[in-house]
């Protein structure tokens, strides 16, 4: 048996158990539990959250730089989440939801969104409130929430402690994943079908892998390299110039092709709601089992897209100057409001006003080429050729600006399991391993990006649905105290020392 067809197997074991036995119904029910805890709180506080994070942008307490080394500014704590979430599981991932699962899979894509939105809140409230500095610098994120959080409860000191570990470690994983080879393998897809060099692309080094591949890998390992070099405020100030355009430019492109089509509106939101109560949609979308293949493909590409329940955006939040961590919480809720709800409602609606699928079975149409580039034919159906080019680069930096928001989060896993120096060298690794993206076949890249997704998720959900009653007690705290205006206390710490320094300031961030 040749080694790829092994990993294949092995890859497929633990990707259903990890999904389909256990993960989905502990994501599903972690976001079902914390939507009710915090008294539907995404719902019921909209107009506060809206508030608090689109209505504050401008606000120099929100945007301006900090200029510590220990933090940065809330704006590019939330550009870097987005650089890590947005990328192409809005893209390629949306297409392959309504390849697989039908256009129905989309309805469980926003389900999985709406109960996402606070399992994403709930793991940035417990970020903030266990973080600590490291080194000089804020470090959050499961991790700590699980070994000074689970950990504190009686008789669970080693079950935090292990568990903490094991998440750490599935993060490193999942950063050569989701934030490295599946990003890397579609932007050379992409790229080498929009822009063609048959010079490079007739170079075959082995089956479906061209010289054009190789070369396009190289020049993003080059340039990681050098953005990385600058540690988080590097990445932060890329992030911030490139994700907020990039997202207005893709959503302002899609909505014209949205606008020409507007006669297939209906007929496109009919196919959704419809199809996602139909045998192959709902299974595909809500429970992870199509007809055909065990691959639960509405939640499973809904948590690729925006992240939420795998703790991974939280890492960089923690990193935010704010003190209060249900404000941070709230920057989660729009995090995957905007990720899910807005980018990849877009990309959905361009596919299926686009006439590049069947609206009934989801199927392609003849000539739309794959899931990979699905989205890159409704774009040039409207625009031509430079529609298909402006896909190209919006995955490129969508893709890019991922792995340079996901070497942060694998970086501090390394960092908490063995320390500055081990930090350093993981970043050398991750930049080396950029290149195997490029070199490695779409379908094994994203199926280990997959598997190694959901291994990352399972401690993290433990962490927050043991920390449920914490995180509601939190929230009820800032409710009383924002909202209702009541003289209580502030819990901003479980550390009396930070607790004590945050409730000192001037608490107006």
């Amino acid at each position: 048996m040749a080694f790829s067809d092994w990993l294949t197997d092995i890859n497929n074991e633990i990707n259903t158990f990890v999904w389909v036995t256990l993960g989905l119904a502990l994501l599903i029910g972690t976001g079902v539990l914390m939507t009710c805890l915090t008294k539907f709180f995404q719902v019921i506080h909209i107009r506060h959250w809206f508030k608090e994070t689109l209505g504050s942008l401008f606000s120099k307490k929100v945007s301006a730089h900090t200029g510590e080394k220990a933090s940065i500014s809330q704006f590019q704590a939330l550009c870097t989440a987005l650089a890590a979430t947005v990328g192409v599981g809005n893209i390629a991932g949306v297409a392959a939801a309504i390849v697989s699962g039908g256009p129905g899979a989309i309805f469980w894509m926003w389900v999985a969104a709406f109960f996402g939105m606070m399992t994403n809140f709930s793991e940035n409230v417990l970020g903030i409130f266990y973080r600590r500095k490291v080194g000089g610098e804020w470090a959050g994120g499961a991790m700590y929430y699980l070994r000074d959080g689970l950990g504190a409860k009686k008789g669970c000191k080693w079950i935090g402690k292990i568990l903490a570990v094991l998440f750490a470690c599935f993060s490193i994983l999942a950063s050569f994943g989701i934030g490295n080879m599946g990003q890397v393998n579609k932007i050379v897809v992409n790229f080498e079908s929009a822009f063609k060099i048959p010079a490079l692309s007739n170079v075959v080094l082995y089956e479906g892998v061209t010289l054009y591949s190789l070369l396009i890998g190289m020049a993003l390992m080059i340039l990681a390299a050098v953005i990385l070099l600058g540690g988080l405020q590097r990445i932060a100030n890329v992030a911030e110039k490139i994700i907020p355009a990039m997202i207005l430019l893709f959503v302002l492109g899609s909505l014209v092709i949205i606008t020409l089509n507007y006669n297939r509106i209906g007929a496109a939101f009919g196919a959704i709601f419809s199809g996602a109560f139909t045998g192959k949609a709902a299974w595909g979308g809500a429970v992870g089992i199509t007809l055909k293949q065990v691959v639960p493909w509405g939640f499973k590409r809904g948590v690729f897209s925006n992240e939420a329940g795998l703790g991974s955006s939280v890492m960089v939040h923690s990193n935010s100057n704010v003190r209060e961590p249900v404000r941070q919480g709230m920057w989660g809720i729009f995090e995957v409001f905007v990720d899910t709800m807005v980018v990849c409602t877009m990309t959905a609606l361009v596919i299926l006003t686009g006439g590049v699928v069947d609206l009934q079975t989801g199927h392609l149409v003849a000539g739309a080429g794959d899931d990979a580039t699905l989205v890159a034919a409704a774009f040039r159906g409207t625009y031509g050729r430079v529609g298909e080019m402006f896909v190209a680069v919006a995955i490129l930096l969508f893709a890019f600006t991922t792995v340079l928001g996901w070497s942060q989060y694998g970086s501090k896993a390394v960092e908490y399991l063995g320390g500055q120096r081990a930090k350093n060298i993981y970043k050398v690794v991750f930049v080396v391993l950029i290149l195997s993206g490029a070199l490695l076949t779409s379908s094994l890249a994203w199926d280990i990006s997959d598997t190694f997704n959901g291994l990352m998720m399972i401690p993290n959900l433990i962490g927050v649905l043991a920390l449920s009653g914490q995180v509601r007690k939190i929230t009820q705290n800032y409710v009383d105290r924002r909202i209702r205006h009541k003289n209580v206390v502030p819990m901003l710490s479980y550390d009396p020392r930070i607790q004590r320094q945050m409730a000192a300031e001037t608490d107006d961030d």
